[in-house]
This record gives structure tokens, C-alpha cells and sequence, in this order.
């Protein structure tokens, strides 16, 4: 008899970790979030900073809309480099994911703002498919 000792075929894909986005230090109390992205405009963590002052703001949703989808673009971006095949985890508990997760959660609020409820239905799934962490500390309530 013999024992198999290849990889579990029903595993799903490794967790996707992102390396720390050099934007990070820079967003400090204080910081000019536009300037960071003129600085890091390949930068999750910064594009979503943008939509989060501009929802915090209670900007117009086409606003934040055009911020999350350019953040959620670039990170997509950064994921396919960093190893992701277009699906696995992407934990909420590893800091640099935030900026990507945040964008998704963001993409999908302004979405349904805005009446697009189709995308709005996409981004909420993938973030939950994400990380179920991030959906619900972001979209919990939503």
C-alpha cells in the first residue's frame, strides 16, 4: 500500500499578503492625503485613505466611487504580482491588505449609492469571499 504525500488537491489557494505599501508612513494626522497619492499613485492604502475622507466627508457618491475604483483597480494590480490567481483569501488581519480591502468595501457602498446594485451585489461578495473579517468589520451593517 502506498501513501500519498503531494498537496491537498481540496485545499483552496495560500492567503494573499500584501508588502507593506510605502503610502502608509506617510498618512499621518495631518498629511495631505492628495499629495501621498500624487506621491504613490500605484498605492491602495492611499487611494483608499481618499475615499474614506471623501465618505467621511459625505462627498458625492460618484466621488468616492471614482477613489475606491481606481484604489480596488491598482490593488487587483498588486494582488496578480504578489501571487493571487483571482481568488483565495486576502485576510483583513495583514495590515497591507487593508488598503485593497477597504477600496472593494468602499467601491461597493458608493456602487449602491449610486444605483448600481449589480456592482454593488459583485464587490460585497468578493470582499466576503475575501475576507469575511474585513466584511464584517466594513460592511457589517451596510
Amino acid at each position: 500500500m502506498s501513501s500519498f504525500t503531494g498537496n491537498d488537491l481540496m485545499a483552496g489557494p495560500p492567503p494573499t499578503l500584501l508588502p507593506e505599501d510605502p503610502a502608509s508612513a506617510e498618512l499621518v494626522p495631518g498629511a495631505d492625503a492628495m499629495d501621498v497619492v500624487r506621491r504613490h499613485p500605484e498605492s491602495p492604502v492611499a487611494w483608499a485613505t481618499l475615499a474614506t475622507l471623501a465618505a467621511d466627508a459625505e462627498d458625492d457618491a460618484v466621488t468616492i466611487y471614482a477613489y475606491a475604483r481606481v484604489g480596488y483597480h491598482r490593488s487587483l494590480d498588486m494582488l496578480r504580482r504578489n501571487g493571487w490567481k483571482g481568488h483565495g483569501p486576502v485576510p483583513w488581519e495583514h495590515e497591507p491588505n487593508r488598503g485593497f480591502l477597504t477600496c472593494l468595501a468602499l467601491l461597493a457602498l458608493a456602487a449602491r449609492a449610486i444605483g448600481e446594485e449589480a456592482e454593488w451585489e459583485r464587490c460585497s461578495e468578493f470582499l466576503r469571499d475575501s475576507s469575511a473579517t474585513a466584511y464584517d468589520e466594513l460592511l457589517g451593517d451596510a
